[in-house]
């Protein structure tokens, strides 16, 4: 007999009354997954249709940086199933993104590189972030703002301060990487942030840094540019 749905399954066997019973900690990432997909295929059970998107992926860092095609390219995953996978692991990252920062204190630029290398170093698109800071400098968000193309990407000071605004932030760093892996700031980058340090001013949120990330390094604009800040 096929068990195509969770409920199909003996009760000592599925994973949700595993769950309950013995904590998520007991069960494997595919019967975590069957259980976000609660179904499988009219071909295919839902535990083998799990391990078959574990397998096909190798390790959860890959399957979380999957695309809605790729996952569709699984049979037995549709367009619903695939949103649900993203949506699933889309909450995993943000907590624990936001068990990181509840905690993090910037008080030199390398702490601020720190908390973005990993997210950032391999993008090969131009993404801008936007770290939240309270009274204390610790780390009360860290935000994307835009998402470029591979030379270059658009940041508006309506966008960057209203998320400062929302959130309640002291002050702010922003940061972008650079898909060459050249740290180096361009005219444009020191110029957008003299216009982000000017808005901060009116709107007395200070821009503390603008970090580059690069291939394995970064640069600190407000370490070896001569730009006048608050």
């Amino acid at each position: 007999m096929s068990f195509y749905s969770i409920s199909h399954l003996p009760s000592e066997d599925r994973p949700r009354e595993r769950l309950a019973r013995e904590g998520a900690e007991s069960l494997s990432s595919a019967e975590l997954i069957a259980i976000i997909l609660g179904s499988g295929s009219k071909t295919k059970p839902i535990l083998q249709l799990a391990h078959e998107i574990i397998s096909r992926f190798g390790c959860l860092q890959n399957l979380s940086e999957a695309t809605l095609a790729e996952l569709r390219d699984i049979k037995g995953v549709g367009f619903a199933k695939a949103i649900q996978i993203k949506a699933a692991i889309s909450l995993g990252i943000r907590a624990s993104r936001q068990s990181i920062t509840a905690k993090y204190r910037i008080e030199h630029p390398q702490h601020g590189y720190h908390l973005l290398k990993e997210s950032m170093e391999k993008e090969n698109r131009e993404i801008f972030m936007a770290i939240l800071l309270d009274a204390k400098g610790y780390v009360i968000s860290q935000e994307i703002i835009s998402i470029g193309t591979l030379t270059e990407t658009l940041v508006h000071p309506r966008e960057l301060f209203y998320l400062a605004i929302r959130h309640k932030a002291v002050s702010l760093i922003i940061a972008h990487n650079h898909p060459s892996g050249d740290p180096t700031p361009s005219a444009q980058d020191i110029a957008l942030t003299k216009t982000l340090i000017e808005a901060g001013k009116l709107m007395n949120i200070p821009l503390n840094d603008h970090l580059i990330i690069g291939h394995h390094s970064f640069t600190s604009l407000r370490q070896q540019c001569k730009i006048e800040w608050f």
